[in-house]
């Protein structure tokens, strides 16, 4: 797996997971969905893909790019102080109880299935299936990535999950404080699956792996600092990655 970023809009990406007060989930996601996609590609971001997290019902999973780190600053003032977000912020904040827990990030690799700015966006729910995981490093220097190359993504293939985009943290200081990013350490990966059930296949043959159980796994887990967050994700209606 070759390092590689086929869109300039991504040079740099935030990972956010929102948790939600119960039952609130469609309205951010309307709100979001309506409001602020063009609200913050007009601002020069991209709005990769949105999604509801099917493990839990109060959480929302967003993916956003930029084409490097003063794109990012000058993007998210002009939103963030702008019109749209002025307009609906109440509405939204009003979903949340926590909004804190954001990676800053970097591609390690972007497959062809990660969707380019252009790319279509669709107005309907469908079957499709995001899933994948986010792993606790030890530190940016750990080989963590090489390791997940050789080892980790041979496995995931074989067993029907290549990677469509794989992102490491991006070691660098916060250019807009007004939105707290976790200071950890990661690597995350995500894969595209037809359905649930094709996901429920490839977990099946991962777990009957012998390599997997017995080699690459406890590997994994030797070099993680903690478990590893699972994410099972339905795109929404106007998400591009799905």
């Amino acid at each position: 797996m070759n390092d590689c970023c086929p869109h300039e809009c991504c040079a740099v990406v935030d990972l956010r997971q929102y948790t939600l007060h119960p039952g609130s989930r469609d309205t951010l996601i309307d709100l979001f969905d309506t409001h602020f996609v063009e609200g913050q590609e007009q601002t020069g971001m991209h709005v990769a893909g949105q999604f509801r997290d099917l493990d839990d019902p109060d959480r929302f999973v967003w993916i956003r790019g930029f084409r490097d780190l003063p794109a990012r600053a000058a993007a998210l003032n002009e939103f963030y102080y702008g019109p749209v977000w002025r307009e609906h912020a109440a509405a939204a904040n009003a979903t949340m109880i926590d909004s804190d827990n954001a990676l800053l990030l970097r591609p390690v690799r972007l497959g062809p299935g990660y969707p380019a700015p252009d790319a279509p966006r669709p107005d309907a729910v469908g079957p499709s299936l995001i899933a994948g995981a986010v792993y606790h490093r030890g530190a940016p220097e750990d080989q963590f990535v090489e390791f997940f190359t050789d080892h980790v993504v041979p496995v995931l293939s074989a067993t029907g999950a290549e990677p469509v985009a794989v992102f490491e943290s991006l070691v660098a200081e916060n250019n807009f404080p007004q939105l707290p990013l976790r200071d950890e350490v990661v690597l995350a990966w995500f894969a595209r699956f037809a359905d649930e059930a094709a996901y429920d296949v490839h977990r099946r043959q991962l777990d009957a792996s012998r390599v997997w159980r017995e080699r690459v796994l406890p590997e994994l887990v030797c070099r993680s600092v903690k478990p590893a967050h699972e994410l099972r994700l339905r795109p929404t209606a106007r998400s591009q990655f799905r």
